[in-house]
């Protein structure tokens, strides 16, 4: 089930983003059995003062289609901003979006059942800090009865400091490790055994520099870590693998993004076609101390979206692992061909047979990276931070359900500087 989200709301190469937060909400009235049924839950609350327009922060909100069995069909998002205080925060239009006055409103594109979807709306800073006023959003389908849910967000401007926000690719067979997952529809499913790039970043959306990465990645049940990055400590913790990772050293400016070489393996006897969920969180260190493990780079266009941070409630993002349970293509592999031997009454000697030899499936991907084995020896303040991540990840694993592709609402145009 490909979730086709590429729409007007997406530049080329939109990055996309999820946060653990939310899904919990109480469901609302039950629709006909043949109309969509979704819920719209907000995941980030505050932008820090001095964020410029340039580099606007994502709002995400999570548009949840897992109330009912009905797929939602051409499901648009319609944003009021009236109620801005248009002196402490602006809004960024998506190119393509429909205006009308002060409302906007947006294509998303088909929701399956069973699934969610995240979208973000660029805000920026414009002058102080404080209540910032409401965004009204609401989200429809075009199988749904009219407008499905409506959220009057309010909005906070705070100090200046960073805000790490976290994106992660769901894995497929072939996904392209660039940060953003735009231009790659029609993706592979990973074979049994087969072994995938996990393509992932965190970013910092706030207006001061973040100075050390701690970051934990998690994975479903049935997945295993092929490669981490120097400087992580792997664990088994009730049944699913988790990676607690530092980099003292990485300082991230505002606008900037942090990745790492990681790759996993699906189990060779998975049986399941989708493996969920897995789980990516980050958290700012006080401060940078030494080398860098990694070096942050500087996010495109097409990927915009602690000492006391900004907003953590967007901090965490989560993957789903796409198996390719399809039977194998049998290639035959003829056996002795047809002889005849001469006798008083000639008869063939032998019959011709064909052995169906079923194909190899999946196998191990290639690749490098910039990170190295995972560390195997014992590291007190490393583990401890396992520990404390467990706990995150937990109770994330309750609060979520099944998601899929994500969008982030891009700017208009392009615009450049630090």
């Amino acid at each position: 089930m490909t979730f086709r989200y590429r729409s007007t709301l997406a530049c080329a190469g939109v990055v996309a983003l999820l946060s653990t937060a939310g899904l919990g909400a109480a469901a609302g009235p039950a629709q006909a059995a043949d109309k969509a049924d979704l819920q719209l839950i907000p995941l980030s609350y505050q932008l820090a003062k001095g964020v410029s327009e340039a580099k606007a922060k994502p709002f995400k909100f999570q548009v949840n289609n897992t109330l009912g069995t009905v797929d939602a069909k051409d499901v648009r998002v319609a944003v009021e901003t009236k109620g801005l205080k248009t002196a402490k925060v602006g809004v960024l239009v998506p190119a393509g979006c429909d205006i009308r006055g002060t409302t906007f409103s947006c294509l998303l594109g088909d929701l399956p059942a069973g699934t969610t979807e995240d979208f973000g709306l660029p805000l920026f800073s414009t002058g102080g800090k404080g209540a910032a006023g409401t965004l009204t959003v609401s989200i429809s389908a075009a199988n749904g009865a009219g407008v499905l849910d409506t959220i009057d967000h309010d909005i906070t401007v705070t100090e200046p400091g960073y805000d790490l926000t976290t994106w992660v690719q769901d894995v497929y067979a072939d996904v392209r490790v660039d940060g953003d997952d735009a231009d790659e529809s029609g993706l592979r499913p990973v074979r049994p055994g087969g072994t995938a790039p996990l393509d992932w970043a965190v970013f910092n959306d706030g207006s001061k520099r973040a100075t050390g990465i701690k970051y934990g990645i998690a994975l479903p049940a049935g997945v295993t870590f092929a490669k981490l990055p120097d400087g992580c400590v792997e664990q088994n913790l009730g049944g699913f693998l988790n990676a607690y990772c530092e980099d003292l050293g990485a300082v991230l400016k505002p606008g900037q993004y942090y990745t790492a070489d990681v790759r996993v393996t699906v189990g060779a006897d998975v049986t399941e076609k989708l493996l969920r969920p897995g789980i990516l969180w980050a958290e700012g260190l006080d401060a940078a101390s030494g080398a860098p493990e990694e070096e942050p780079r500087v996010a495109s266009s097409a990927q915009r979206r602690a000492f006391a941070e900004t907003d953590d409630g967007d901090n965490s993002a989560v993957f789903d692992v796409f198996v390719d349970q399809s039977p194998s293509t049998p290639s035959p592999t003829p056996t002795t061909q047809p002889t005849s031997t001469p006798t008083a009454q000639p008869t063939p000697t032998g019959d011709a047979t064909a052995v169906p030899t079923p194909t190899a499936g999946g196998g191990a991907g290639g690749g490098s990276g910039d990170g190295g084995l995972p560390v195997t020896g014992m590291q007190v303040g490393l583990i401890g931070g396992v520990g404390a991540a467990v706990l995150a990840a937990g109770a994330a694993l309750m609060m979520l359900s099944r998601r899929r592709k994500v969008v982030l609402v891009a700017p208009g145009e392009e615009r450049t500087g630090d």
